[in-house]
């Protein structure tokens, strides 16, 4: 049972990881590989606030402003000059941003990890299992995340506006949209999940450094490609499943050492099987 709680808590950590990828692919048709840096950047903001003497939740806080700030800008000044251009030419520019990242984090903190000193919340005994209560905590606060933006998308006239951006950038524009606000929008929503999932992440494994957010990004990625890239019932789906799998694989022993091979193992099982991924829809080019 702790095992499924922790791989539950550590998929709702991908999950938010994975929903920025898919929105942002989902709205702007590209795959911004510099997200997993913005995680990174959340850490340290997190490390730099409890360092100083501030409260976690001042941390929390700053954790959001410095990342939201960090994707709109990174998406004003890197991204928005590319609009028309090929994919390959996005697709590099996002690899540089997030080389630029990393070496600005040693440049500034060096290469060293750091020690993130978060309090602990302790253990409960649920169902004849001791589980963390920070897993639960990530668990729920998660969930609740990944309902409110739901709902966020199906209710507000904004998530409106993404959808129809999502389905139809041109028509969107003759509706009145201004995509590029929406694209922006996108780019700060997802920037302000990747800061949550920082500080869940550091709940864990409470280090920094400044790769922190290649592997975590890499395996969000893995994610929503599995739940089916632009989806975001999708992004929720693989997050989970991900995370369950990895937990179950790490508390075998003879699995435990292929713990990543089996999970990029399961990417491409479901690419044979199913291309646009599990909850992914067909789309019709236009030519």
């Amino acid at each position: 049972m702790s095992i499924l709680f922790d791989g539950l808590s550590l998929g709702a950590i991908y999950a938010l990881i994975a929903l920025g990828y898919t929105m942002v692919y989902g709205i702007a048709k590209m795959l911004n590989f510099a997200h997993g840096d913005i995680i990174m950047v959340g850490a340290y903001a997190v490390f730099v606030t409890l360092m100083g003497g501030g409260h976690i939740a001042l941390a929390i806080g700053l954790s959001v402003i410095i990342c939201v700030v960090m994707g709109v800008v990174v998406e004003k000044f890197a991204y928005k000059p590319l609009r028309g251009a090929s994919p390959l030419a996005v697709l590099i520019t996002a690899i540089g941003v997030s080389y630029l990242l990393q070496s600005i984090s040693q440049l500034v903190f060096g290469a060293e990890p750091k020690t993130v000193t978060i309090a602990s919340l302790g253990t409960v005994s649920l169902f004849g299992a001791t589980i963390s209560v920070s897993s639960i905590v990530t668990l729920v606060i998660g969930a609740v995340i990944m309902a409110g933006l739901t709902l966020f998308v199906k209710k507000t006239r904004t998530g409106r506006a993404m959808v129809a951006v999502s389905e139809d950038k041109g028509a969107a524009m003759l509706m009145g949209i201004n995509v590029n606000r929406i694209i922006t929008i996108t780019f700060a929503i997802g920037s302000a999940l990747a800061a949550a999932a920082s500080l869940f992440y550091l709940m864990q494994i409470p280090s920094v450094e400044p790769t922190l957010g290649s592997m975590p990004g890499i395996k969000a990625f893995t994610a929503a490609v599995i739940g089916g890239i632009g989806s975001i019932p999708g992004a929720m789906l693989g997050g989970v499943m991900l995370g369950v799998i990895e937990k179950i694989c790490l508390s075998v022993p003879v699995l435990a050492p292929y713990t990543t091979a089996v999970e990029f193992g399961l990417l491409i099982v479901i690419l044979l099987v199913r291309p646009i991924g599990l909850l992914g829809k067909k789309r019709r080019e236009k030519v």
